[in-house]
């Protein structure tokens, strides 16, 4: 630890700098004005060396839907240390202090980010909660089911701000049974569809497409096209955001329409949930090339009140011995009892069935990480045959539907 640099909350006055070191250390270029609608400057803290900003994690205030419930969480930011000041132990610093600052509040339970580098944050307790499937479909390689006869609804294109209305509607009807997706009040929507030039990545400008039906918005695609031609002809790609639709039929029209752009070869979609219906209604499944990598990371902050908000899949009674070497208050053994309608949680004396670190509880907690699998590779001990295993799992597997 360098006792020389001070961590502390920034102050609006450190913005420009600390939007100059994010772009140093991911290298990419940060609008101020682009950032500064959601930055919250009372969550934010900073590392200071002699009045240079030299490193910063952030917050943002939002809610995460979790198995059975939507919760309030601390969504983790724009963590960063400058390459001058590396191996100083300013990043624990910063994550120590963040963490005990949200348990002092007593607002959140859960912490949940996206990682930069997969080593780094489970030293803090975060877990690996939820996957993401990335595809890269050649769209003239696979079909889908004809359309029905008679279709109940239509495709509408047009910018995405001009649809926000609709597509926002069906998000937030969809919002709590999708573990993983947060909630986006208007400065997020705003964020969300904002579309610098230089964010594209070569490609054109973002576009949507929504599906309706009598009662309105059912669903809604986001998606760009990043042009190409080669010797053979057009061979432009579809860069799929986001595909939210609210039945079966307004997901297979979404899908049919993406992958039958004129003068494209390639569809890809970075962000689909693990159990994406895609998979199950093409003719051809191999032409996705689909392949799994992690997406959200979660942090149990009050392990009573992160347990107790959530629900489970079947009645579950256990008793958990819980380490947490950050916040000390986490550590103990925990009674949890509960079941699809709700659950409690408590301290307790009573011998523990199962004994792990906070880091493991993070990953089982979004219902897609395995006690079971856990235990298989070491990270959890089993100490009885009560096994909270299946109660833990849920019925929908967590989709990480956006990189914050």
């Amino acid at each position: 630890m360098d006792e020389e640099l001070s961590v502390r909350p920034a102050t609006p006055a450190d913005f420009p700098a600390i939007c100059e070191l994010l772009s140093t250390v991911f290298h990419e270029d940060v609008d101020p004005d682009l950032e500064s609608e959601i930055y919250e400057t009372e969550r934010s803290l900073v590392a200071d060396d002699a009045g240079t900003v030299v490193g910063h994690a952030d917050a943002f205030t939002r809610e995460l839907t979790v198995p059975g419930a939507v919760v309030p969480a601390a969504h983790v930011s724009a963590v960063g240390v400058l390459p001058t000041h590396r191996r100083r132990g300013i990043l624990t610093r910063m994550m120590h202090r963040q963490l005990r600052d949200t348990a002092e509040a007593g607002r959140e339970a859960v912490a949940v980010l996206w990682a930069s580098e997969t080593t780094i944050y489970p030293r803090f307790g975060y877990g690996p909660a939820c996957n993401r499937l990335t595809m890269s479909i050649m769209n003239r390689e696979v079909r889908l089911p004809a359309p029905p006869a008679t279709p109940t609804g239509r495709l509408r294109m047009g910018d995405p701000t001009e649809l926000l209305p609709g597509i926002g509607k069906v998000y937030e009807q969809l919002r709590p049974e999708r573990p993983g997706w947060s909630s986006r009040p208007d400065h997020w929507w705003r964020h969300v569809l904002s579309d610098p030039k230089e964010k594209r990545g070569g490609a054109g400008p973002l576009r949507a497409v929504v599906h309706e039906g009598p009662g309105g918005t059912t669903g809604y695609a986001l998606w760009r096209i990043k042009d190409d031609w080669t010797a053979h002809g057009p061979s432009a790609e579809v860069v799929v955001r986001e595909v939210v639709a609210a039945d079966p039929e307004t997901y297979a029209a979404l899908w049919r329409f993406l992958l039958g752009i004129d003068l494209t070869r390639t569809v890809t979609h970075r962000l689909a949930a693990v159990d994406e219906p895609l998979q199950y209604l093409v003719d051809e499944p191999r032409r996705l090339g689909a392949a799994v990598g992690d997406g959200l990371w979660v942090r149990l902050v009050d392990v009573p009140a992160a347990l107790a908000a959530r629900r489970y899949a079947t009645e579950v009674d256990v008793v958990l011995e819980v380490t947490d070497p950050i916040l000390e208050q986490n550590t103990g053994r925990w009674r949890l009892a509960g079941g699809p309608g709700g659950a409690a949680c408590s301290r307790t004396t009573d011998p523990a069935d199962l004994a792990c670190t906070v880091t493991e509880l993070g990953a089982a907690y979004l219902g897609a990480t395995s006690l079971t699998s856990l235990a298989a590779a070491g990270r959890v001990r089993q100490l009885t045959g009560n096994d909270p295993s299946i109660a833990f799992g849920w019925h929908r597997k967590p989709s990480p539907t956006e990189v914050f």
